[in-house]
């Protein structure tokens, strides 16, 4: 398993819970956006050997209530389900941040309860995603994973990041309309564009919707989303 990063210690990560957060190398999407260009790369100088990183979880038995597994794109790696059984395995809960481009290993770790809660990127419309995501993208895949989640009896959350110009208030009234065909979102969180390290250099000069667009944003989604927050 290729690790590019861990965070040993996080209480935001997963929901009224401690965990450490293990950051996967590699992704499948190249958003512009995104903070973490060296994970995403796989440009970190901070490699883990998976020996050290379970030799770390040893001394977190009872300490920590569970694992954070992110990226990058965690399901891209064909020996994600035996990592995320092994650390199941030694009694931590597992969240599973992911983009849903790969829905067989999701419906998998479901089904054989070796996930607890999956937070899973909406990143645009479905006919926005790839100028979003500057890749191609299978949108049958992200449907089939959303599905899956909304449909699950998995913990979840939705979430989708708000750049100004990459996004519009339209672009949420058609992610909105795909909301209305599917059973209550449970958690949808729209998350802030915040100037960082970014893929695309040029977006530390980016902003994000202001206070007033976000209001609007809540009473769109007040009836499809069971519950919704800007963060």
């Amino acid at each position: 398993m290729l690790i590019g990063g861990l965070v040993k210690s996080s209480l935001i990560d997963y929901p009224k819970k401690i965990a450490a957060v293990v950051f996967l190398q590699g992704c499948n999407f190249s958003c512009p956006y995104c903070h973490n260009p060296e994970i995403v790369l796989c440009e970190s100088e901070n490699i883990i050997k998976e020996e050290e990183f379970f030799d770390f979880l040893k001394t977190r038995i009872n300490k920590l209530d569970a694992v954070v597994i992110s990226g990058g794109e965690p399901t891209i790696h064909k020996d994600l389900y035996d990592f995320i059984k092994k650390i199941k395995n030694m009694g931590f809960l597992i969240k599973l941040d992911t983009n849903g481009t790969n829905p067989f290993i999701l419906k998998k770790l479901i089904e054989d309860k070796l996930v607890d809660y999956i937070a899973m990127d909406i990143k645009a419309p479905f006919d926005e995603y790839e100028n979003v995501t500057r890749r191609k993208v299978n949108i049958d895949d992200i449907k089939e994973s959303a599905d899956i989640i909304n449909k699950g009896n998995t913990d979840y959350e939705f979430r989708t990041t708000v750049v100004e110009g990459l996004l519009t208030f339209d672009s949420f009234v058609k992610i909105n309309d795909v909301f209305k065909r599917m059973k209550k979102i449970k958690r949808y969180y729209l998350q802030k564009f915040q100037k960082s390290k970014h893929i695309d250099k040029t977006f530390i000069d980016k902003k994000t919707f202001s206070d007033d667009e976000f209001l609007k944003l809540e009473k769109l989604f007040k009836n499809t989303t069971e519950f919704f927050m800007v963060r």
